[in-house]
Formats: C-alpha cells, structure tokens, sequence
C-alpha cells in the first residue's frame, strides 16, 4: 500500500512502538521571553540529543531553528497574556506556511469551556480542512477551561475535551492528566486516537514530574508534551533523556537517583 504524506509525518513524531516525547517552545508568544528558552537554538539541540522525537513551536522559532534530527510540530493559535482576554486563542499562521516550513504537523490550541469556545471551535474546522488538502497531521490541544470549569483536571472535563478533539477529527488529541491513572485510562479508551499529556506548570521536582510521566503511559497515553519541566532543568539532555526512557522503555522512575540539584547521571531502570 502506497504510504501517505500524513502517514509519513507522523513517522516523523511518533516511534514504531507508537509513542513520543514531544518538547513544546511555544511559551514566547503567551508570556514572553521565559527562562531556558532565551538560546531556543542551543535548547532544541540539546533535547534533540536527549531523544525528544519532536517539538512544538511558533513559525519565528521554526525559521531559524535546526529540526533534522527531530520532528517539527509548528503551533498556529495563541495570544498573549497581556490581552484582555488571553484564553481566546486566535489563528495566527496558516497550514501552508507550516508546509513551507517543512512541518510534520501543526497544533491548535482550544479552550473548552471559555466564553469564546465556538470562536475557537469554527476556527479549527477551517483548519482542519486545510489540512486535509494538504495531508498534515493535526494536533488538538484541548484543554478544560473557563468560568465554568472548577478543576480543570476532573475526569468529567478531561474526557469531555478529549472526546471533543476526537469528534472533531484531530489526529492527535493533547489534554491534562486526570491525576489518576484509572479515570485517565478511561479518557485514553473513549478516544480512537493518540492521546499526549500536557506536561502544564514546573513540577516541585524532578521526582515528581518523572512519576507522572510514568503513571500516564502506563495508563494508555501515547505519550507527553512536555515543556518547562524540561527546558528549565539544569541540563536538558539529561531530563528528556529520562523522560524518553519511561515513554519508550519502560523504565521505572523509582529506579532513578537524582543529584546535584536533580542532575540524574544514569539510565533509568527498566521494569
């Protein structure tokens, strides 16, 4: 059977065992320069070397960025954290610059539950049709979110985003852990593609953000986008490098000890 072009991008992001590691760096346009984003060149190297299998970025970034050795997700939605009204996502690059950019799929961002939802929601249709002409993946960041909305992580709101996505026709559904492994496994079932966790604040530690990472996959997901958990630890490398080894190996985060300030300098354990 003759392989698509959109079979052949997701190869790009995602391993033969049907997982990824993705490092998202989209943080500039929401919120500024941020810390460990300021040399995006030397960071993407670094997680590239770690075993990231992708990032996520804004078109400026992907523009003057190396991505040869890792797959490229170009991020067409946001808005600053300076408008009035910062959780209405708007478009901002099209499907036809990402493919200009030699994008392995692009990522809209919805915020289900704001009081501009349906803005949003008519936004991803016109994107998602463009895709399909020109056969690119398309990732739905779908998160739970609005005046509403009372925890943003309980299962009724997870699984109601992710089902959304799905519905919709997103080839990739990104959301927010349940914090539980069993109802996020229920999130995981209702939808009939990859489901990616969304790594959200810096962890308290190290310890902490491995575990989650570990109760995910073990829960069905098809793998975490990770951002300033990553970026902002002491050596990049090293944190994706762990992360990669619990989404594609299976290692067993308790396995792993942690020094110098979080610095881990061995391969976690395997279960």
């Amino acid at each position: 059977m003759m392989e698509s072009g959109k079979t052949r991008r997701l190869a790009r992001i995602f391993r033969d065992d049907g997982k990824t590691v993705i490092v998202p760096m989209d943080h500039g346009v929401s919120v500024g320069p941020v810390e460990g984003l300021g040399d995006v060149k030397r960071t993407v190297n670094q997680v590239a070397k770690g075993g990231a299998d992708a990032i996520l970025v804004h078109a400026g970034v992907a523009k003057t960025v190396d991505t040869t050795e890792v797959g490229l997700i170009l991020h067409l939605s946001g808005a600053t954290r300076l408008a009035n009204e910062p959780d209405w996502k708007t478009q901002l690059c099209t499907v036809k610059e990402a493919v200009r950019l030699g994008a392995d799929a692009v990522s809209v961002h919805i915020n289900v539950g704001s009081e501009h939802e349906q803005d949003m929601l008519d936004n991803f249709s016109q994107i998602m049709d463009d895709c399909d002409d020109y056969s690119m993946p398309l990732l739905a960041m779908m998160y739970p979110r609005g005046p509403k909305i009372r925890d943003e992580h309980s299962y009724e709101v997870v699984s109601h985003a992710a089902r959304l996505g799905y519905e919709l026709g997103a080839d990739i559904v990104q959301t927010n852990y349940t914090r539980a492994a069993e109802s996020f496994r229920d999130v995981v079932n209702s939808v009939r593609v990859p489901v990616v966790v969304a790594g959200g604040p810096k962890a308290d530690s190290v310890s902490e953000c491995l575990r989650t990472v570990y109760e995910c996959i073990n829960a069905g997901a098809a793998g975490v986008s990770i951002g300033r958990n990553v970026f902002q630890h002491q050596d990049p490398t090293i944190m994706t490098r762990a992360i990669a080894e619990i989404v594609h190996n299976e290692a067993n985060p308790g396995n792993a000890p942690f020094t110098q300030g979080d610095k881990s300098e061995t391969v976690l354990a395997r279960t």
